[in-house]
């Protein structure tokens, strides 16, 4: 914050800065003036939050100097300093919208009060016009939300999700029942995920507590986690995925009817988000060490899973059991060396974990339609 002190009396002005804590007021410029055109000529430059003026000046007083600042719609605090204890003088202080008065001599203790006090103001108000620039732009994208559900554009919304978020995105509707009150939670959950860069929460303006949550693919069962243990509604919960943001308003024309005709979910409970979590990483682990023998033994090994519970939440989490979850890897690795190396296919087959080229090359035939043969000789087309 900038400070500035005016008054013709040099002496006066070297009180003023002796007196005051700046550096602990957060004041990290203190200005000066002999009068109230100097004055004036250093608020249009430097606009100071603060301004302790004297009252009897030449060329200008206090009064005239507050009175063209209202003109120029100062948006600042003004402390008069004065040596007149008068009624008359203080209502028309008052009319002008000063701020304080301090009387001279300047005590020591006042000054800190009063310094204090318009320190503490200007961090109020700065704070409550946070608050009301953040509400607009929570209305604002929840407008933009609203209409992309409902047909128009998603340009727009782009700029309230995470500038680094892939294209794929993961789209969650949150219904609450009439009676209760989301509102805060749902700022709160706003908030925790624009924290994290995970995504944003909007309100569907044209249906009373419903909410939209888009989340950076990948990372639900994080907020899942947060909502289970911070929101204490019943919540109504449908989810599905979202390839590129222009397929917003049919995912949510999707989601939404699936919660009319009540095929909903509720939020899951602390132990079994810790149980879906370390799914998601037995699968992260299929999917980068595919070339490995995987098998649900050593995954109940490694994940302290039973290898029936693996098995039956593998095959719900990807839609495929495990083994031909990493079958599908690797044939799709297996097709990329066709095509851009000069590998063998005996060589590609074993650096799949495939000891047997003939089996490797009954799989790829089973899944493609062609022989790892046929494929590299071009009679597939390209990589999926």
């Amino acid at each position: 914050m900038k400070a500035l002190i005016v008054d013709d009396e040099r002496n006066v002005r070297n009180v003023i800065r002796q007196l005051g804590d700046w550096d602990m007021s957060g004041i990290t410029m203190l200005l000066e003036a002999s009068n109230g055109y100097e004055a004036l000529d250093i608020v249009r430059t430097e606009t100071p939050d603060i301004i302790f003026t004297d009252i009897k000046m030449p060329k200008m007083t206090g009064l005239e100097l507050i009175e063209e600042l209202n003109t120029l719609g100062y948006q600042g605090k003004v402390i008069l300093v004065t040596g007149y204890d008068d009624y008359t003088f203080m209502r028309k202080a008052i009319q002008l919208n000063s701020f304080d008065y301090l009387l001279k001599p300047i005590d020591a203790d006042a000054f800190d009060a009063v310094l204090n006090r318009v320190v503490m103001a200007i961090g109020e108000e700065a704070l409550e016009d946070g608050e009301i620039v953040e509400e607009a732009r929570r209305l604002r994208s929840n407008q933009i939300f609203t209409s992309a559900c409902t047909g128009g554009g998603t340009e727009e919304l782009a700029a309230f999700l995470p500038a680094d978020a892939d294209e794929e995105l993961e789209m969650s509707l949150l219904s609450f029942y009439h009676t209760h009150l989301p509102e805060p939670h749902m700022v709160a959950l706003r908030g925790e995920l624009q924290e994290k860069g995970m995504g944003n929460v909007f309100a569907f303006l044209e249906e009373e507590n419903l909410y939209g949550v888009l989340t950076v693919k990948d990372q639900w069962i994080y907020v899942e986690e947060w909502v289970s243990g911070h929101i204490d509604l019943p919540i109504r919960l449908v989810q599905g995925e979202l390839h590129d943001l222009d397929e917003l308003s049919s995912v949510f024309s999707k989601l939404q009817g699936e919660l009319q005709q009540n095929h909903y979910r509720s939020i899951r409970s602390l132990d079994e988000l810790e149980s879906a979590r370390r799914i998601q990483e037995i699968v992260s682990y299929a999917e980068t060490y595919y070339m490995e023998d995987i098998s649900l033994d050593r995954l109940s090994k490694m994940f302290f899973l039973t290898r029936e519970h693996i098995s039956r939440t593998f095959k719900k989490e990807t839609g495929l059991p495990l083994s031909k979850f990493v079958a599908k890897l690797r044939i799709e690795q297996a097709k990329v060396w066709l095509i851009d190396s000069d590998e063998t296919i005996y060589s590609i087959a074993t650096m799949l974990g495939y000891q047997d080229e003939k089996y490797f090359s009954k799989l790829f035939k089973k899944v493609t339609g062609f022989t790892p043969y046929e494929f590299r000789s071009g009679n597939s087309g390209v990589t999926e």
